[in-house]
Parts: C-alpha cells; sequence; structure tokens
C-alpha cells in the first residue's frame, strides 16, 4: 500500500511534470556540455578558462538532472509495487509533508540524520 495520506494521482502527476521538465532542461543545455573548442589566436587565456569552467558546470548540473531522473525512475517503481512513502531503513511511513516538500525522499527524518 502507498502512503495513505498522499493523493497517489496527484504524486504520479507531479513526478511526470518534474520528469518532463527535467529532461526539457537537459536537452536545452546539451550544446553548453559539449567540448570547448576555442581559435587560440582570438581568444585570450582567461576566455578558455571561462568556457571551459562553464562546460565543467554544465555537466556537473546534468548529473544532477541524470540522479534526480534515476531517483524518479525509482519512485514509479515503488509506487507501483504500493512501497512509495515507505522509509527504506526502517520501514514506517515518511511524514506526508516531507513527501509533498520533496517526493523523491526515500527516508523518513529519523534515519535521514
Amino acid at each position: 500500500m502507498n502512503h495513505p495520506e498522499l493523493e497517489m494521482d496527484a504524486v504520479v502527476r507531479r513526478l511526470h511534470a518534474l520528469r518532463d521538465e527535467l529532461l526539457a532542461q537537459s536537452d536545452a543545455s546539451r550544446d553548453s556540455r559539449d567540448t570547448v573548442m576555442l581559435d587560440q589566436t582570438s581568444v585570450g587565456r582567461l576566455s578558455r578558462m571561462d568556457a571551459l569552467q562553464g562546460q565543467a558546470m554544465a555537466k556537473a548540473e546534468e548529473q544532477r538532472r541524470q540522479l534526480a531522473l534515476r531517483r524518479i525512475t525509482g519512485a514509479f517503481a515503488r509506487i507501483e509495487k504500493g512501497e512509495y512513502g515507505e522509509c527504506i531503513e526502517c520501514g514506517e511511513w515518511i511524514g506526508a509533508r516531507r513527501l509533498e516538500g520533496d517526493l523523491l525522499v526515500l527516508k523518513c527524518i529519523d534515519c535521514a540524520e
């Protein structure tokens, strides 16, 4: 049984919306993660460093998005099994307010500490 205090249809809709948003962000930022190609003769050292730093930041953000997408997939799997909202450590229900704040949380507040 999924979390008894949550409207699961609303949770599923929010998870789908979050997934769609993350996929759109990933697609929109694809160019900023590509290999930095700079003409060494026309671009200064600081511009190259800025470009490389921008690329590194874009790659790190993409890693965070991919992690969130994996967590969303896990949330859908838990919903299908009827385990959504159970703490993965102690098996107790995670607080409804905690889940509403972060649909991807896996542990109750006590186990998270």
